[in-house]
């Protein structure tokens, strides 16, 4: 039997979230604040925790990093429909949890029936995350921020690898460097397209790893850069913002009618499908959209990368990252067939592998890339001898 520890400083939410599980077959255990929920995890070694964000005394960010270092478990925050409540969402995503449930803004008890149904789906899916991929992506990430504050601080410089230093509001600071020796922009050649086109798309699992991409991204390449992260309108926002704090791209939601220029990156829009207009000279143009839901999502991976292959001549690049279901393969073969170059995350470093494994079925996926390396792969991907099998 799934073991579940829920946490919440609310013992209606609890009682909530605990009867919907047990009528589904789970064993529920309760903690009421951070430092309980730290140490039972610790003790009882639950399966699966569900995480509130806000609680008096520890909150929900800092549990996440404790249990993360001392019994590393999957967790699912749930988080409040608002701006602070997106934003220590994506946080307590950096420290470790894998996944996230936006609660209604109006009172509990009015959300409760709803609240319990769709927290068994995302408990379902949870169970399906890869932990110890989780735990070793940590763990690099963990070891490769200690080398570079080691060797910044023996030649008296600064942490570099983003637009933010590594103490700031909004970045993770176990954030690694990238793994390439030297100036990741000195792979760029002599020849490749003056502005390169960028697909990412990505699930459960898919904010760290789009971060680290957008982080380490070099500036020279002047790509323009779309995400699909598959995320409720109240977060991609906050996400946007995120990555606009750690990127040296410019990062921002989408709005319908976008210009994206190199050097710029737009990240769909919660319940809206992007797609890329077809368009003259440097800039890509976007067009939102409330077409009916593909593979049950809006957004659509595979919306954005279809119309981009249809829209792009040269230097396409379509990544497939972690996530649960389908989406984004049909998008894969689209940019295969006009072209482009397709990446797909590898299984060791997905969380959920769902995404990666549909897109590499097609047969359509030039290169199979763990995390630290997809940057380089995009890279690699726009030099005219780059060969991103290698």
């Amino acid at each position: 039997m799934t073991s579940v520890l829920v946490v919440d400083d609310s013992a209606f939410v609890r009682t909530v979230i605990g009867n919907a599980l047990s009528d589904h077959g789970y064993e529920v255990q309760e903690a009421a604040d951070g430092e309980t929920a730290v140490e039972m995890a610790r003790v009882h070694d639950p399966d699966l925790i569900t995480m509130d964000v806000v609680m008096p005394g520890m909150d929900g960010i800092e549990a996440v990093e404790r249990i993360m270092s001392t019994a590393p478990t999957r967790i699912l925050m749930l988080s409040a429909h608002t701006e602070a409540g997106a934003d220590a969402t994506l946080e307590a995503l950096s420290k470790g949890a894998v996944d996230f449930l936006a609660k209604s803004g109006e009172s509990v008890p009015r959300d409760a029936a709803d609240l319990a149904e769709r927290l068994v789906e995302k408990v379902q899916e949870v169970e399906q995350v890869d932990l110890s991929s989780v735990v070793a992506q940590r763990a690099a990430d963990r070891a490769a921020a200690a080398a570079q504050q080691t060797a910044a601080a023996a030649t008296g410089g600064t942490v570099t690898g983003g637009a933010a230093p590594v103490d700031g509001p909004t970045v993770d600071p176990t954030a690694s460097p990238s793994p390439i020796d030297g100036d990741l922009s000195a792979r760029l050649g002599d020849e490749h397209p003056e502005h390169p086109t960028v697909v990412i798309g990505a699930s459960t699992g898919g904010p760290k790893v789009v971060e680290r991409i957008l982080r380490e991204l070099p500036p020279e390449l002047n790509a323009r850069v779309l995400v699909v992260q598959h995320m409720p309108a109240s977060f991609t926002s906050r996400l946007a913002a995120r990555l606009d704090d750690l990127s040296p791209y410019d990062v921002r939601e989408a709005v319908d009618g976008d210009s994206v220029g190199p050097g710029e990156a737009v990240v769909a829009k919660g319940e809206y499908h992007m797609r890329v207009a077809p368009t003259d000279g440097d800039d890509l143009r976007v067009r939102l959209t409330e077409d009916p839901r593909r593979h049950g999502v809006r957004p659509a991976i595979d919306v954005t990368m279809e119309s981009a292959a249809e829209a792009v001549d040269e230097g396409l690049v379509g990544v497939a990252l972690t996530g649960m279901g389908k989406d984004g393969a049909a998008g894969i073969e689209s940019i295969h067939r006009a072209g482009g170059t397709t990446i797909a995350q590898d299984e060791a470093s997905s969380p959920v592998f769902g995404i990666p494994r549909k897109a590499i079925e097609t047969g359509a996926v030039d290169a199979v890339l763990d995390a630290a390396s997809i940057p380089a792969g995009i890279v690699d991907a726009t030099t005219a001898d780059g060969d991103t099998n290698g």
